[in-house]
Parts: structure tokens; C-alpha cells; sequence
């Protein structure tokens, strides 16, 4: 597992240092670099250590046979946090899945927004995508100078919109305040890191 995670990386940082070199976007594992990481306000670094993290948690998750059974657990990267977001049956195995995921190196917190109880449906599922995609349209609408919508990760789960990303604190409650009228938003939880 462990060789197998050292190829993916190497794999990722070798797609990175194309994509940087003006050679266009790569797809790598999912995750689509290129033009994307000149308007981050991540590091490179942190931005292939996100990744990592990323891919060290979703493994840990599929070897989990309780999890897959019991659960509906998704991961997401930014700035070394990790947000989980789902459903599962029961608390406990959502809590030991968040200390594993907080054991991975580089990890600096882990938000566990998992629900307990029933396992969302298709059509649930479907419409937490779509609330996601409306979100990010709206953020277009943000009139701030030199703000740029794609430095926002937005994850939705259940009508609860998730927002991270380094932020100034002017763009976070404009952010906020755009994202609160979008249709089907229920909830709006601000993970966002500030800069000064």
C-alpha cells in the first residue's frame, strides 16, 4: 500500500510540474492541475500534500469494510483540513475513521460534519451535486476586486453548504452572504482560514 501510495504521488508531482511548465491541464487521480494552482493561494506544496492526504484518506476509507457497509462517508482537502461529510449508521465508526484520517501526516484538523442515521438517497445525492454547481455559479457574483471564485472549495451535503479556502475576511462574509440566497441552501458552515 505503502509503495503503491509513493507511485500516485510521484505520478501527481510529475503531472504538477507539466502542468506548471505551460503544457496545459493534466488529469491526475481525479484532480485537475494546471492553470487552477496559479490562482490557488496554496502553495504547490500544500496543494500535492492536500492531494496525498486525499488519497491516503479514500484508501483508508475502501479497506474499511464496516465503513463501506455502514456508511457513506466523503473526503475533502484544503489547506491540510479534512472535511468529512455523509452519512453513517452509527458514531462510532465515523469517530474512528476521523482519528485514522487525523493520524495522517500533515493533517492540521478534521471537521467531522457526518451525519448519524439513515443513508442518503440517489435522488438526495443528486441534489447536493447540484446545490454544489449552483453555489459555484453564484460566487461569480461576488464583486470584489481581485476576488476569484475558484479559490472557495464548496461541498454540500443534506441542504449544508461547506465553504474553505484562505480567504480575506471581507471576501468570507461576502462569500457567505452571496451563498445564503442560493436556492435549496439550508445551512451555511464557514471553514474558512482568513488572511490578514
Amino acid at each position: 500500500m505503502a509503495e503503491d501510495l509513493f507511485t500516485i504521488r510521484n505520478l501527481f508531482i510529475a503531472a504538477l510540474a507539466l502542468a506548471l511548465s505551460g503544457c496545459g491541464p493534466v488529469i491526475v487521480g481525479g484532480a485537475v492541475t494546471g492553470a487552477a494552482v496559479v490562482h490557488d493561494r496554496r502553495t504547490t506544496g500544500t496543494v500535492v500534500e492536500d492531494q496525498e492526504i486525499y488519497l491516503r484518506a479514500i484508501t483508508m476509507r475502501s479497506q474499511n469494510a464496516e465503513l463501506k457497509q455502514k456508511s457513506n462517508i466523503n473526503v475533502d482537502v484544503y489547506n491540510l483540513q479534512v472535511l468529512l461529510t455523509g452519512e453513517a449508521e452509527n458514531a462510532q465508526i465515523v469517530e474512528d475513521f476521523a482519528r485514522q484520517v487525523a493520524a495522517i501526516p500533515r493533517v492540521r484538523h478534521v471537521f467531522n460534519e457526518v451525519i448519524i442515521g439513515a443513508e442518503a438517497t440517489w435522488t438526495e445525492s443528486t441534489a447536493d451535486a447540484y446545490l454544489t454547481s449552483r453555489v459555484k455559479v453564484a460566487l461569480f457574483n461576488v464583486k470584489l476586486e481581485g476576488f476569484d471564485p475558484t479559490r472557495v472549495k464548496v461541498t454540500s451535503s443534506a441542504g449544508s453548504v461547506y465553504l474553505m479556502g484562505l480567504v480575506t475576511p471581507q471576501e468570507g462574509d461576502a462569500v457567505t452572504e452571496e451563498v445564503r440566497f442560493v436556492s435549496g441552501v439550508k445551512r451555511v458552515v464557514k471553514l474558512f482560514e482568513y488572511l490578514e
